[in-house]
C-alpha cells in the first residue's frame, strides 16, 4: 500500500528531483506543485506522522547549555513521546525513553540539575545515569529480576553547534550524515561559542507544519512583512536542496528589488525596526538619521562596523574575524521535520514545531543564543513555557506568529483542497517529499 492509499498524494511534477537542485533549478515549473490540505488537517495523517516520523528523525531536544554539567536534565517531548536527556557523572552525554520499566511512570520531567539517579516517584525504582538498574523496592515481591533485562531504553544523541539532537532509532543514521552539508557550510560561524540564553515555549492552534512552513520561505515577506522590504532583498535569495536540510543565503542591509530607489533614510529606519539591537538601538524612535557612507564602502560596510562596534563595547565579545557579507547575509537552514536554524555571524536562533494533542495543535519552540568570546562558561538558560502574546518577539516574529492561526483555520474551507507551492516554496516541498519517503518505509501497511 502507498502513500496514495492512505492519504490523498502530492500532485504535479515530482519532488524526488528536488534533491541537491538550487532555486534556479526548480523556481519554475510548468505547474504548481499541490499538497492536500488534509495533511494539515486530518487525524489519519498525524497519526502516520507519529508513527513513521517522530520515533525515527533526528530532532533538537535542547541546547548544550541545558545538560552543561553532571546531573542536569531536560525532558524531550513530542506528541506522545518522551525523553529524558542527562548528563552523566561521568561527563557523558546520554538519552533515554521517559518511562519506569515497572509500570511505565515517566521519571523526569521539565528540566534541571543535580540528578545522581534516575528514580521513579511512583514506586521508587532507580536507574543510574547511565541506564542501569539500581535499585528495586521490595524486590523479593517480583521474584526474579535480572538487572540486564531492565536497562532503560536508550535513545540516540549527539551534538552539534550548540544544540542537542535525539532520535529515538537505534538503527538511524548518523546525526553528522543527516545534517547534509550544513556543517562543512556554516563552519566558519564557530556556532560553539554560543550560549543559550532562553528557550521560550508556545502551544499555537495549528498544525506542527503550518507554522514551520511559515519559516520555510520568504515569499510571505512582502504580504506580513512589508517593513522588512526596505533592509532585505526577498528576491535575489538563493535556496539549495539536500537531503534532510534545505537553505536560504538571504542579503540583508539592500532593499528588495520589489521597491523603487527607496531612500536612504527608509532604510536605516527599517533596519533599526527589524534588528535594531545588534547595532544597540533597541527602540525604533532612536534610529535618528542614517549614518554616513564613506566613499568606497556600501551602507552593509557601515551596518556591519556598527554591530562590531556594539559587540564589543555591549558584550566585550570581538567579531572582526568577521566579514561584512557574514554579518550582513542570513543563513537559513531547515532541518526535516521541524527546525529552523538562523545564522549570522553575531546571531544565532532555532525556532522548531512539535505537534500537539490534535492535528490543529502544535508547540513552538524558540531557542534564543548569545555569542561569547571562545572558552567562556557554560550559561545557565531561562525554559518557560508562555501563552501565546504574553512575551514579546520581536516585529518580525510577533507578525509570524499573528499570521500562523490564520494560515491554520483557512485551511478547513470545504472549498479549500490543496496547498498550491510554487518553485521558491521548495523547502515546504522538500518536508513533504521527505514524510512521503519516511511514511512509506515505515507507515503501517
Amino acid at each position: 500500500m502507498t502513500i496514495g492509499d492512505r492519504m490523498a498524494p502530492l500532485e504535479g511534477e515530482a519532488i524526488e528531483t528536488l534533491r541537491g537542485s538550487t532555486i534556479e533549478s526548480v523556481t519554475e515549473r510548468s505547474e504548481p506543485l499541490r499538497v492536500p490540505a488534509s495533511r494539515y488537517t486530518h487525524q489519519a495523517f498525524a497519526d502516520l506522522e507519529m508513527q513513521a516520523v517522530w520515533p525515527r528523525a533526528w530532532q533538537v531536544a535542547c541546547s548544550a547549555d541545558h545538560v552543561a554539567r553532571p546531573g542536569d536534565f531536560f525532558e524531550y517531548t513530542v506528541g506522545r513521546l518522551s525523553v529524558v536527556v542527562v548528563r552523566g557523572q561521568d561527563g557523558e552525554l546520554r538519552a533515554f525513553q521517559n518511562a519506569c520499566l515497572h509500570r511505565g511512570n515517566e521519571l523526569c520531567s521539565g528540566t534541571g540539575g543535580g540528578l545522581t539517579e534516575l528514580r521513579c516517584p511512583f514506586h521508587r525504582w532507580s536507574w543510574t545515569l547511565d541506564g542501569q538498574l539500581r535499585e528495586v523496592p521490595s524486590r523479593k515481591g517480583f521474584g526474579v529480576i535480572r538487572s540486564a533485562d531492565y536497562e532503560l531504553p536508550a535513545v540516540q544523541v549527539d551534538t552539534w553547534g550548540r544544540l542537542v539532537w535525539i532520535n529515538l532509532d537505534p538503527d538511524a543514521g548518523a546525526l553528522v550524515d543527516y545534517l547534509d552539508e550544513m556543517p562543512a557550510e556554516v563552519a566558519w560561524a564557530d556556532l560553539d561559542d554560543f550560549r543559550c540564553t532562553a528557550l521560550l515555549t508556545t502551544e499555537m492552534q495549528c498544525n506542527w507544519k503550518t507554522l514551520i512552513d511559515g519559516f520555510s520561505e520568504t515569499y510571505h515577506v512582502q504580504g506580513i512583512h512589508p517593513e522588512m522590504l526596505p533592509m532585505v532583498d526577498d528576491v535575489n535569495s538563493p535556496q539549495v536542496i539536500w537531503d534532510h536540510v534545505g537553505r536560504l543565503q538571504q542579503p540583508y542591509g539592500i532593499p528588495s528589488p520589489r521597491l523603487r530607489n527607496p531612500s536612504t533614510q527608509l532604510q536605516w529606519d527599517a533596519f533599526v525596526a527589524v534588528m535594531g539591537g545588534r547595532l544597540g538601538l533597541s527602540d525604533p524612535a532612536d534610529a535618528g538619521e542614517p549614518p554616513e557612507v564613506p566613499d568606497g564602502s556600501t551602507m552593509r560596510d557601515v551596518l556591519a562596523a556598527r554591530i562590531r562596534r556594539h559587540s564589543a563595547e555591549a558584550k566585550g565579545v570581538a567579531l572582526d574575524r568577521f566579514t561584512t557579507d557574514q554579518l550582513l547575509t542570513l543563513l537559513q537552514y531547515n532541518v526535516f521535520p521541524n527546525v529552523t536554524i538562523l545564522v549570522f555571524g553575531d546571531l544565532l536562533q532555532v525556532v522548531k514545531s512539535r505537534p500537539g494533542t490534535a492535528p490543529d495543535r502544535c508547540f513552538m519552540d524558540i531557542v534564543a543564543f548569545e555569542r561569547a568570546e571562545p572558552g567562556a562558561p557554560d550559561s545557565q538558560p531561562a525554559t518557560v513555557s508562555l501563552a501565546k502574546g504574553d512575551v514579546d518577539l520581536g516585529l518580525v516574529l510577533n507578525q509570524d506568529v499573528d499570521n500562523i492561526e490564520k494560515a491554520q483555520r483557512g485551511l478547513y474551507q470545504p472549498g479549500f483542497t490543496h496547498l498550491s507551492l510554487s518553485g521558491e516554496e521548495c523547502r515546504i516541498a522538500n518536508l513533504h517529499r521527505n514524510l512521503d519517503r519516511y511514511i512509506d518505509a515505515h507507515g503501517s501497511t
